[in-house]
């Protein structure tokens, strides 16, 4: 059987044009991977020496897969391709050529961890303050140089550079540069961004070398070519220059790594490098339900900057696209979990078919809760567990010695959080003399003063000093308050603030989340107990039953960021957390170009379904402990609502979440209409907020709320007097905004609400 059988023409015509310039434009679920495959296996065919074909991927996995498929059709000999990563090809380079830069052969490669502590050395050598001077910010500073091709010497140059790190306080970000790169010279090592720029230095001042690899490498392939960066792309052109046999395959609609350096214009502009380009569209998509393909073809056409393409399918209509409002993003939760367990039921279907994806990881937090209330495994792709993140982890350690100060592993995690100096030796020597006294860490600490060294003694004394004050808290404050205080006064919230990398930023958001986690149970009726103990026993049964269930079942849903998601396929898809200022994201707002990738994004989450896909967006989500109105992600009203599932076929919570425009527009003054949108951006969305409990009268006493109407002044024992703005219903309930004098607009159930009629 002759193994082109079975593609379709496209499919065909770009595996068989083998000779020029080539761009295969590949929409989702095209086969693009099948298409990459045969390609290579058509040139080994020909005649065509495997080590004459370099083949690009971004990921040790896909260059496994399509090595081991081309196995499969010409055997052994495609062990010798040139076939790998941008890092692992280009590091096989250099160590052929290392002498051509100075370096051994055997140098080092350095991960981000080697590099963080090099950078902190530099630091303290040179008497930089590393809270100005922030670990993640200069290293990120210097890896996206790097990525643009700029040298320590380059930099030096380049007066706007400088000035945008005085700009940010740190004039001496190029000085920094220059000594971490000599360290690293002298170390004989090169970092990951090394590995591209020094390829390029390589091939751009050793013309015999550019000139033998241009010889060597007659067909140069690069997959997901819309995910590569300048240092990439330029490396790429010097290589294929001589043959011109370049063949990019990608698509511009999944390009949704500009934060990693990425640029989209590599793919939207590579006919001005290859004028002869032959461009081939696979578009029949064999993934997804036609209504799902047209449904993500509605949204990306909103995109001005794009290749055109038409993506379209042979497979049956489907089920019509959900799209959900709960009133809270607990609901939200819990309706998710809900839908997985009927479903799964109802259609024979396994954990492993459902996928969960958000925007960001700190919303995995309530859609663990809701899977475990209902006993389906999981797993987190991408990242931790919400409960096993460093920073919660943290954040938990002080909340943990708060309550109970014998917990001698939470004070090892806390101790030196924020950096107070205390090293790991020092840990140890303090544990020692405890347990030659038979007493506890903290004891000695409070009560073997003297013995302690004065080295470190006052140290000791702030951090016990603030333990005690969290102490004397206990009893007059509940879990969210006390929480929020020692999130502010212990450090950590501020360390978290300051660092604005994109690690940074989701950490600190994360840790807004445990808050709000925090928040929900002060605010939920049913806990009577709202201490901060009780809190931490509910968490620990959380968790103890997520690490009970440690084994190596792989059939799990599956919890992810939209960006870890790429490539992946589900039957059913839930895109979780369509919001305006979290999908697209708030720091997307004041740019055409990051609301366009934004928008990508979510053609990305769409087209992971291949049966189902759920939309849901809650109308009331915590924000830095507060209970916060959202409007609905502007992508919602991009979808043509004929590929909308309507009233009559939904189920009964379905069809009460259920929004199409016109009813948005009659219901909610206008929910979909964005011109008004960047006006309620909430205000508090950078600090914590520090909200004040008013003091309920003393006779306060919950009235019959059946005689409530809009107008009347009521009182609430959290968030004080209020006036009735509507009243709604709300499935088999009814729910009430009210503006309270002391608190703003809240909208609460009540079934739940404990209110007092004032008149």
């Amino acid at each position: 059987m002759n193994f082109l059988d079975g593609l379709n023409p496209p499919q065909k015509e770009a595996v068989e044009y083998t000779e020029g310039a080539l761009m295969i434009i590949a929409g989702a679920g095209s086969g693009k991977t099948r298409v990459l495959t045969l390609r290579v296996a058509n040139l080994l065919q020909q005649g065509i020496e495997p080590y004459q074909i370099l083949s690009l991927t971004f990921t040790n996995k896909a260059a496994k897969e399509m090595r081991e498929r081309i196995e499969k059709i010409v055997g052994i000999e495609a062990k010798s391709l040139w076939m790998g990563t941008f890092h692992s090809i280009f590091s096989r380079i250099l160590r052929i050529e290392a002498d051509r830069l100075g370096y051994d052969r055997n140098f080092t490669i350095y991960d981000t961890d080697d590099s963080k502590a090099l950078l902190k050395s530099i630091l303290k050598e040179q008497n930089l303050d590393d809270k100005v001077y922030r670990i993640n910010n200069v290293l990120g500073r210097i890896s996206g140089a790097k990525n643009k091709l700029i040298t320590y010497k380059l930099y030096a140059q380049n007066d706007a550079l400088k000035a945008e790190d005085a700009a940010s306080k740190m004039p001496e970000l190029y000085r920094i540069y220059e000594i971490y790169q000599k360290k690293c010279y002298k170390s004989n090592a090169m970092d990951f961004d090394d590995l591209l720029l020094l390829t390029n230095i390589l091939l751009r001042d050793n013309e015999d070398i550019r000139q033998k690899y241009q010889q060597k490498f007659q067909y140069v392939m690069i997959d997901e070519f819309q995910d590569t960066n300048l240092s990439q792309y330029n490396i790429v052109k010097m290589l294929s220059q001589k043959h011109q046999n370049i063949c990019v395959v990608g698509d511009d609609a999944q390009s949704i790594y500009a934060f990693r350096g990425a640029d989209i214009q590599n793919i939207l502009n590579f006919e001005k490098d290859y004028p002869t380009l032959k461009t081939v569209r696979l578009e029949q998509n064999y993934r997804s339900t036609n209504n799902i393909v047209q449904a993500a073809n509605s949204v990306i056409a909103n995109n001005k900057n794009q290749l055109r393409k038409s993506v379209w399918t042979s497979n049956d209509e489907g089920n019509k696209i959900k799209l959900v409002k709960t009133m809270t993003d607990t609901e939200e939760g819990r309706l998710v979990a809900d839908t997985i367990f009927e479903e799964k039921h109802q259609n024979s279907w396994k954990n492993e078919d459902f996928a969960i994806l958000y925007r960001t990881n700190a919303q995995s937090r309530i859609m663990e809760e809701a899977l475990r209330r209902k006993n389906i495994k999981y797993k987190i792709v991408g990242g931790f567990s919400f409960y096993q993140r460093q920073e919660i982890k943290d954040l938990l350690g002080y909340l943990r010695f708060t309550v109970n100060q014998r917990d001698e592993e939470a004070f090892k995690r806390i101790i030196n959080l924020p950096k107070r100096g205390i090293g790991d030796t020092t840990v140890a020597k303090l544990l020692a003399m405890a347990n030659e006294k038979n007493i506890n860490v903290w004891e000695l600490l409070t009560e073997h003063t003297t013995e302690i060294s004065n080295r470190i003694a006052g140290v000791l004394e702030v951090f016990t000093n603030l333990i005690k004050k969290f102490i004397q808290l206990l009893d007059s404050k509940d879990a969210h308050e006390l929480a929020v205080i020692i999130a502010k006064e212990s450090g950590l919230l501020k360390d978290l603030y300051e660092d604005k990398t994109i690690e940074g930023i989701s950490r600190y958001e994360n840790v807004q989340e445990l808050l709000n986690g925090i928040s929900e149970f002060v605010d939920n009726e049913e806990n009577e107990d709202k201490s901060l103990s009780t809190f931490l026993q509910q968490i620990t049964l959380v968790t103890s039953m997520d690490e009970a269930s440690k084994d190596e079942d792989k059939d799990k849903v599956t919890l992810m960021t939209i960006h870890s998601a790429k490539g992946l396929e589900f039957k059913h898809v839930f895109v979780v957390g369509m919001e305006e200022n979290l999908f697209p994201s708030q720091m997307a707002n004041n740019s055409l170009a990051a609301i366009e990738e934004e928008r990508r994004l979510f053609y990305v989450a769409v087209t992971r379904a291949e049966q189902k896909l759920t939309l849901t967006y809650a109308q009331n989500r915590y924000y830095y402990g507060n209970l916060q109105q959202c409007e609905p992600s502007r992508f919602l009203s991009e979808i043509d609502k004929q590929f909308l599932q309507n009233e009559g076929g939904m189920s009964k919570w379905t069809r009460q979440g259920f929004m199409n425009k016109e009813e948005s527009n009659e219901k909610d003054n206008n929910t979909f209409s964005f011109s008004n949108q960047f006006k309620k951006t909430t205000a508090n969305y950078t600090k914590v907020t520090n909200l004040t409990k008013t003091t309920p009268t003393a006779d306060f006493k919950p009235s019959n709320l059946a005689a409530l109407k809009v107008g009347m002044k009521v009182e609430h024992q959290k968030f004080g007097v209020g006036i009735i703005k509507e009243l709604q219903s709300f499935q088999d309930d009814k729910k009430a905004i009210i503006n309270f004098e002391t608190q703003g607009e809240k909208t609460l159930l009540l079934s739940f609400a404990k209110l007092q009629i004032l008149e």
